[in-house]
């Protein structure tokens, strides 16, 4: 039996397959005798020494929470500074970790996250104290360096497809006395992965979404709505999807929402459907419907991909495992080592490659005229929502999804103050 306790906590906007990722760490951690601690609020908790202890829950209920969303144990937006800049939080996390004798700490989040790890190891190395930190890759972004994709992305892919995918078949029926155009917003702060997944509900150039806006390209209203009045005109109605973090060409976002920034410098976005459905009708004349899924698109684990949950459990298993091989400051992520038939792996990376290091959605990617993703996006997007992970249902007709009894780890420290 390893000597220690793993600390595991989540962090940033959760998404439909973190809980597969906890699953997974508990599950591997419990076959080889190792106990789990969970942070309440991701690394808030840790600070605040507000500890769950998970063996308090069943093998039933672990099991179980591999498939409801969410994030268990709570997450947050908080992101540590430098050792210099934070020392305070740093001696205070370090003191916490000692107090339950934490020597593994598991990370589970996106870029900020990759980086807080990082810093943590860091930290770990400064005081000599004898902790290993891993990364547990998370984004509905799909925006992390090193990974081909990341968990989370496929099913709000999946969801955004199939939504767009319906959604056009209202929009074409009711087209001739009603609705002529359809905005759907999809997530994506400086990344139009999510925007690209909508491509996947259709086939033809008359297929639904029409046109496509991604961040990566600056939004030119005027061609814009050139070519909404193109698609109405030739097929009779028009759907176009639009990723929130589009900008204008001087690089002020289309919708900024004007509620200041998070602790992670972000931008409070939200409204770019609605935005663009109002200049739709007033300049067009045409009846418009919009719709901002926002957390749905997370959130929506009745439709998750095969594929994205079992590549969650899988990143949550080889964390345990490189932790308790000692393989310091690293990140499982997936390797794509074919397409068709789509075959992946899980390597260790260096969280130095990963913290900070976005990865934008490629040039080659989008089609010549700005409003469509290229063959090659087709092929890389097409494995990951693939495949069904349906929750089991009650004979109430919804989902079966189980609420941990999260009991907490008495303190052994003084509370924590800022």
């Amino acid at each position: 039996m390893a000597s220690g306790t793993l600390l595991y906590a989540q962090s940033g906007g959760v998404t439909a397959v973190i809980n597969a990722s906890a699953a997974a760490v508990i599950a591997e951690a419990r076959a080889r005798k190792v106990k789990v601690l969970a942070a309440r609020n991701g690394i808030l908790g840790a600070l605040r020494e507000e500890l769950i202890d998970t063996s308090k829950e069943s093998a039933a209920a672990i099991r179980a929470l591999a498939h409801t969303p969410g994030g268990a144990f709570g997450s947050c937006r908080v992101k540590l500074k430098s050792l210099e800049a934070d020392r305070a939080r740093y001696e205070r996390l370090l003191a916490v970790l000692k107090a339950h004798d934490v020597r593994w700490f598991l990370y589970n989040g996106g870029n900020d996250s990759a980086d807080t790890a990082w810093k943590v190891s860091q930290l770990a190395q400064a005081f000599d104290y004898p902790l290993t930190c891993i990364g547990v890759p998370k984004t509905v972004d799909n925006d992390l360096a090193v990974t081909d994709t990341c968990p989370g992305f496929g099913s709000a892919a999946k969801y955004t497809a199939v939504s767009v995918r319906e959604a056009a078949l209202d929009v074409a029926a009711m087209a001739e006395t009603s609705t002529k155009v359809f905005v759907y917003e999809a997530m994506g702060r400086h990344a139009g992965w999510l925007a690209a997944a909508a491509g996947l509900a259709g086939q033809s150039p008359d297929d639904a979404p029409h046109i496509i806006l991604f961040p990566e390209r600056p939004y030119d209203e005027a061609h814009f709505l050139k070519q909404v009045k193109k698609t109405v005109d030739r097929v009779g109605w028009c759907v176009v999807v639009a990723s929130e973090g589009i900008q204008h060409a001087d690089g002020r976002f289309v919708a900024d929402a004007g509620g200041g920034k998070d602790s992670f410098g972000h931008t409070q976005l939200g409204g770019v459907a609605s935005y663009l459905a109002g200049r739709v009708k007033d300049q067009l004349g045409l009846k418009v419907h919009w719709t901002l899924p926002d957390y749905l698109q997370r959130s929506a684990r009745h439709i998750a991909s095969r594929t994205d949950w079992e590549q969650a459990q899988a990143v949550g298993k080889a964390a345990v495992q490189y932790a308790l091989k000692g393989q310091n400051a690293v990140m499982p992520v997936i390797v794509r080592t074919s397409d068709a038939p789509y075959r992946w792996r899980i390597e260790a990376a260096p969280l130095a490659k990963v913290a900070n290091h976005e990865k934008k959605f490629p040039p080659g990617f989008i089609r010549k005229d700005g409003y469509g993703i290229t063959a090659r996006a087709r092929a890389y997007l097409q494995p990951l929502i693939r495949g069904e992970a349906y929750p089991p249902y009650g004979t109430d007709g919804l989902p079966k999804y189980v609420a941990l009894k999260n009991v907490a780890v008495k303190k052994k420290l003084p509370a924590w103050e800022e």
